[in-house]
């Protein structure tokens, strides 16, 4: 996003925005990244494909969940071109 708050259709840019976003999630519930065993990502370009996996590879070097990706028509916002669904267990 830029200073004017518009969003830039940059698949490794929102790939590292979405991701980071899941990690607070799972931080303010004292969890972390490696504690995900399934994503499932959802892309509007099959073609950004090579560039998400790029970025993903970077935060799943040590733990890599299961993982799933679909092509799909459009997301809910038209400067989306990518959202992932996690599933973390953290065991108590």
């Amino acid at each position: 996003m830029d200073d004017q708050g518009t969003t830039r259709l940059d698949i490794r840019e929102q790939t590292r925005e979405v991701i980071n976003n899941i990690g607070d999630i799972l931080s303010s519930m004292e969890c972390k990244l490696t504690d995900i065993v399934d994503v499932t990502a959802f892309l509007v370009n099959m073609n950004d494909f090579g560039g998400y996996n790029e970025v993903y590879a970077e935060y799943f070097r040590e733990s890599q969940p299961a993982r799933t990706t679909v092509a799909v028509h459009q997301l809910p916002h038209p400067h989306l071109v990518i959202e992932i669904k996690a599933t973390a267990y953290k065991p108590e």
